[in-house]
């Protein structure tokens, strides 16, 4: 069908003015005046009266993790939880409210020591004193670190004498473990913990499916793609019941079966799933102290966290990604993880016709990348994508962490913009959820939690922010020449807002409202507590 909008206000992105748009078949047709485009009306044609909304580029998710969004709704939320009782009543309560059997797995999200008095774990037996019989991961919101309780462990094949991989903790206090993992020692282990049922998964894909497309998004990132979840990406694409664009990043141990498996899916979309790339982990959380630094954490002068992979491993894996003219992706949260990653692009790439910026090697999460890393950051290609709502969500931990002067740096996106650097803004969910628009604020306000303004230099313009979450997304993903403005030729991948963030005070961008979202021209969000039609 054919529709055309008009009678609103059009963010384009594209420094012209419209007045209205007409869509078909999925992409934008036309765009000018309004009297132009009615006048391509037909009997065919739905015409939306947009009273005075604001119409813009559906947002594109540049870093989150599809299936724990869609897995997070088969777990139990200790989100807001600030003393282990609380958590502990919601464990108990999850089971009973569930009629979950005994050997059951119980899995926990959204758990945040730095909520908790004295910011101490929660220990396996204070897990065991109300799921004794069940098996039980909390994992801590950072997604780096969890606690498994004492059947949990035994199941895992975790002991005393269990050994401790490469990047990562199994802690142990007077001889005995705690149930704390971190790092290698948590994700791995996390692998081997039984998957639930998979036409449960399926209808939890729809419920977070819904959830993107509820803040506006239409693009979305699976951001790191196992072995474990092969499987299960097979069946969600012979299911064929997506209507969200997904690019998945794949572990680069996993890159054969990938090919072979997913041979429609590589660097192409196939019912909807797209192969964008490669994942690695170079580091951790600086909120948890694992992010690796290459100055101390405060009062602690021998700690600098520590990086996940040696730089061995990071040249190979940039070296595949390379050959096989593939994107790839590294998580760098600490600036000496930063560090390694361009030192490691430095030495694969080749300055000649054949330069690795040709494959546009994404540094992911960036909280700590140096300002004095910008210039080869931008001679090398590279694109940040700054978890800029760490400002809000854990900007007073860090200065906890790191002091106010060092916090002060985090998440460079004016210093970038000034040094001509392209970079995107992501949530990282389900460490918090996809709210662009708040993610807009963040960037432009740089407010803590605790009202405090950290960095006020490195505020950006409201456009700027904007940009990070749509056109530069779509860059970011090799789209740019059909997704991210709204430009004729490009996909209909639209949003309608109750206010103009250009227009409005900057303190009220997180209040903006999504009244519909448009995929290849079809609603498939909409706000029922405004109707604009």
């Amino acid at each position: 069908m054919r529709k055309i909008y008009y009678n609103g206000n059009f963010l384009t992105l594209e420094n012209n003015k419209v007045e209205a748009i007409m869509i078909e078949d999925g992409y934008i047709k036309k765009v000018g005046k309004k009297e132009e485009i009615l006048l391509l009306k037909d009997n065919n044609t739905k015409l939306v009266d947009l009273c005075g909304k604001t119409m813009m580029p559906a947002f594109i998710d540049s870093h989150s993790h599809f299936f724990a969004v869609a897995n997070s709704y088969l777990q139990v939320s200790l989100e807001g939880c600030t003393n282990i009782k609380e958590i502990q009543e919601k464990l108990l309560k999850y089971k009973v409210e569930n009629n979950i059997e005994n050997h059951k797995w119980i899995i926990a999200n959204g758990y945040d020591n730095n909520n908790l008095e004295h910011k101490k774990h929660i220990t396996k037996e204070e897990i065991d004193k109300v799921l004794p019989n069940n098996p039980v991961v909390i994992t801590n919101k950072s997604g780096h670190s969890g606690i498994i309780n004492s059947i949990g462990l035994k199941l895992l094949d975790i002991d005393i004498n269990t050994p401790t991989p490469d990047g990562g903790i199994i802690e142990k206090k007077d001889n005995k473990l705690t149930g704390y993992l971190e790092e290698n020692a948590f994700i791995e282990n996390l692998k081997k913990v039984p998957m639930p049922d998979i036409e449960d998964i399926l209808i939890a894909v729809k419920k977070a499916e819904k959830e993107y497309f509820s803040y506006g998004i239409t693009t979305a990132q699976e951001g790191f793609m196992t072995n474990e979840l092969i499987n299960i990406y097979e069946k969600i694409i012979k299911e064929n019941n997506l209507k969200i664009d997904i690019v998945t990043y794949i572990d680069v141990n996993i890159l054969k079966d990938i090919k072979d498996k997913f041979r429609k899916n590589i660097k192409k979309y196939y019912h909807h799933i797209k192969i964008g790339g490669l994942k690695i982990f170079l580091d951790g959380s600086p909120q948890a102290k694992t992010a690796w630094m290459r100055t101390p954490y405060k009062n602690d002068e021998k700690y600098f966290g520590y990086g996940t992979m040696n730089d061995t491993d990071v040249e190979k894996s940039i070296q595949i990604a390379f050959n096989e003219k593939m994107q790839i992706l590294a998580h760098c949260n600490g600036d000496n993880a930063a560090k390694q990653y361009i030192e490691a692009i430095k030495k694969i790439n080749n300055d000649k016709n054949d330069s690795i910026s040709k494959i546009r090697p994404v540094l992911i999460h960036g909280q700590f990348l140096g300002i004095d890393q910008l210039e080869d950051v931008k001679k090398l290609g590279i694109i940040p994508s700054f978890f800029i709502s760490h400002i809000y969500y854990f900007g007073d931990i860090h200065i906890e962490n790191f002091g106010l002067k060092r916090a002060e740096k985090i998440s460079p996106a004016k210093s970038s913009l000034d040094n001509k650097i392209l970079f995107t803004f992501h949530q990282d969910s389900p460490v918090i959820k996809s709210n662009m628009f708040e993610t807009i604020w963040c960037s432009v306000n740089r407010i803590t939690k605790n009202g405090l303004i950290l960095g006020k230099e490195e505020k950006i313009n409201v456009i700027d922010g904007i940009k990070a979450v749509t056109i530069n997304s779509a860059y970011q993903y090799f789209e740019e020449d059909i997704k991210g403005s709204i430009k004729e030729g490009k996909k209909a991948d639209l949003i309608i807002v109750d206010k103009d963030p250009l227009r409005i005070d900057k303190e009220e961008i997180k209040d903006i409202q999504i009244l519909e979202t448009i995929k290849n021209g079809d609603t498939v969000y909409k706000n029922n507590k405004v109707d604009i039609n």
